[in-house]
């Protein structure tokens, strides 16, 4: 009998745990509140909304990137959040790149991250170029009006040329802010070739770089790595990846780094997006070791915060789509900030997606 109420119990407590809201961490908590689907097919100004792989707020004002090399742009979204729902997203503009500038008129700009800048009113994006082409992944600035104004130095162990074999559609991801606001952190999305394998249905040593670069001078200073975890899906058709998307720096050395994997051959289910707490404070600097397989190198400490498996009996269509993008947005009517996290819907080239928008809350307990 004891046995019986034993496995009741058990069985109970795993249910539980793949609908909560909640998820947790010695240093923060965070809840899920909302999602909401942008219609699809939607067009501003001649372009159709999409592909949207990076997003930033600032004073109300929402600045979200589209992925698409052949036009790439910046829409300004509004979204209206009543007490813990969103209520509505609205596009409101949209700011084309000027490809025909000197600076970018050759390069291929896959964009995948945006932060606006409110001091020089400018926009930092990541591209991840095209490595196959021999495109360089980029961190560039634009101005309000799609001028290109300037670029950091992306390391050469990170550039298409370089013999540490950056993997095309792996290189330049996320992008934040960091906690002092006196640099820029920019994760790769997969690790290096030389530095290890892309991650598989068991568990590999997969570290991607995490580099620091100083706002001044546009320079890379330090570098961490950070492992990802394993495939966590059994892809019935040949494509599964798992990659970093996006981080957030919320103390000195600590971030929410966002891991989105993809299984092919289970329709719109194919998805798995977590929420890492990460604590860099030991990490080694990797900017000057060349391969991370044969070099000691201690990776960020991650500890498991949000696996949006655990929202599904919440979200609207009980999906969770291509999560690419995370930031900080208002101030909830608590006085907790808010979280916001967009989805890429790859212009539904990959099947029907959704542009998904998640409305979260973030706790820190420190």
């Amino acid at each position: 009998m004891r046995k019986i109420i034993l496995l009741v119990f058990l069985a109970s407590a795993l249910v539980s745990c793949k609908s909560s809201r909640l998820g947790n961490t010695s240093n923060v908590q965070v809840r899920f509140l909302d999602d909401y689907s942008i219609e699809s097919g939607l067009t501003v100004e001649g372009t159709e909304v999409g592909g949207l792989s990076g997003i930033d707020y600032h004073e109300g004002n929402y600045y979200m990137v589209s992925d698409q090399p052949s036009n790439p742009r910046i829409y300004l979204a509004r979204i209206e959040i009543s007490e813990e729902k969103i209520d509505s997203v609205s596009i409101v503009d949209v700011i084309l790149l000027d490809k025909d500038q000197e600076e970018l008129k050759d390069q291929h700009l896959d964009l995948e991250s945006i932060l606006f800048d409110p001091a020089e009113e400018n926009f930092l994006l990541s591209s991840e170029g095209n490595i196959k082409s021999g495109k360089d992944p980029m961190v560039f600035k634009v101005s309000k009006n799609g001028n290109f104004v300037s670029s950091f130095s992306v390391p050469e162990n990170l550039l298409a040329e370089s013999i540490k074999k950056p993997r095309n559609n792996g290189t330049l991801e996320g992008l934040a802010v960091s906690h002092d606001g006196k640099g820029v952190w920019a994760a790769m999305e997969l690790p290096l070739e030389t530095d290890g394998p892309k991650p598989k249905l068991y568990p590999t040593k997969s570290p991607v770089r995490i580099t620091y670069f100083d706002k001044k001078t546009g320079n890379a200073t330090k570098q961490f790595p950070y492992r990802l975890d394993r495939i966590a899906k059994i892809p019935w058709l040949y494509f599964a990846v798992n990659g970093v998307t996006d981080l957030l720096e919320y103390a000195p050395n600590k971030f929410l780094i966002l891991e989105r994997g993809f299984s092919a051959g289970h329709g719109q289910k194919g998805n798995t997006v977590r929420i890492y707490d990460v604590d860099a404070t030991l990490g080694t600097n990797t900017l000057d070791i060349n391969n991370l397989r044969v070099a000691f190198n201690n990776p960020a400490k991650k500890t498991l915060l949000y696996d949006f498996k655990w929202a599904k009996n919440f979200l609207d269509q009980e999906i969770i789509d291509n999560i690419e993008g995370i930031t900080f947005g208002p101030e909830l009517s608590n006085g907790n900030k808010s979280l916001i996290l967009i989805s890429d819907n790859n212009f539904n080239s990959m099947g029907q997606q959704l542009n998904q928008v998640i409305l979260m809350e973030f706790i820190p307990k420190n």
